[in-house]
């Protein structure tokens, strides 16, 4: 075998584990996350049994299986917490929440921004709202895939300014946000959820076409979108 071969090998192997590396440590790192907000509540619950069962509370005390018991802890609360948001009462303790959060300094400026954020990635129920567009970045020469979070207007001219959030590859939640022009978007017919896999994986996961030229924004559209960006009551 001679040493171009050998070079080629581990190359074509190198990009071969490149998306299982992603992925393992995509999911590491989710796995971590939760297993680090409910091992203290299994760490304190095996305290109490122990005390009352010192024989039961040695099987819970290995750190697996307190990591393992942590996690379906947190994805049950998540469960739990999504069933009660989709109600109505639940509903109603949540913007309770919301308006106790919005009275704390500072913390309510990251917490009210986020949910912001949030609420705007959700996809609408009618699906009308086009929300993926295509801005001149970083250069004139180039375009980028960006997030159309709100609308504001120039105070000066009048003009209606759009607010993009440009996610950065392969880590979406970095990245920049620029203020564009509203005719000088160009509106995809992309969904959210083309545009995440199109930014995650490089460029290789994406729609076999898209809206490249420029256009300028729907009336009814940008009506919409300036409805939807006023803060609620």
């Amino acid at each position: 075998m001679d040493k171009l071969q050998l070079q080629r090998f581990i190359i074509t192997g190198f990009l071969t584990a490149i998306p299982l590396i992603v992925t393992y440590v995509i999911i590491a790192f989710i796995f971590r996350l939760l297993a680090a907000v409910g091992t203290p509540i299994i760490t304190f619950l095996t305290d109490m049994l122990n005390r009352v069962s010192p024989g039961m509370a040695e099987f819970y005390v290995h750190p697996v299986v307190q990591s393992v018991l942590g996690i379906v802890v947190v994805v049950f609360a998540l469960y739990v917490l999504g069933f009660i948001a989709s109600l109505v009462i639940g509903r109603r303790l949540i913007r309770s929440f919301d308006r106790q959060v919005s009275r704390i300094p500072f913390v309510q400026t990251i917490y009210s921004a986020t949910k912001k954020l949030i609420d705007t990635f959700k996809s609408s129920e009618d699906g009308h709202d086009q929300r993926v567009v295509l801005i001149e970045f970083p250069s004139p020469d180039m375009k980028a895939v960006g997030f159309l979070t709100r609308t504001l207007m120039d105070s000066d001219s009048g003009e209606e300014i759009a607010a993009v959030y440009v996610p950065t590859t392969p880590n979406p939640t970095s990245g920049y946000l620029e203020l564009v022009p509203m005719d000088e978007l160009v509106l995809t017919d992309w969904d959210f959820d083309d545009a995440m896999s199109f930014i995650m994986s490089g460029g290789a996961v994406a729609p076999e076409h898209i809206h490249y030229s420029k256009s300028a924004a729907p009336k009814d559209f940008t009506q919409k979108l300036a409805e939807r960006s006023r803060p609620s009551m």
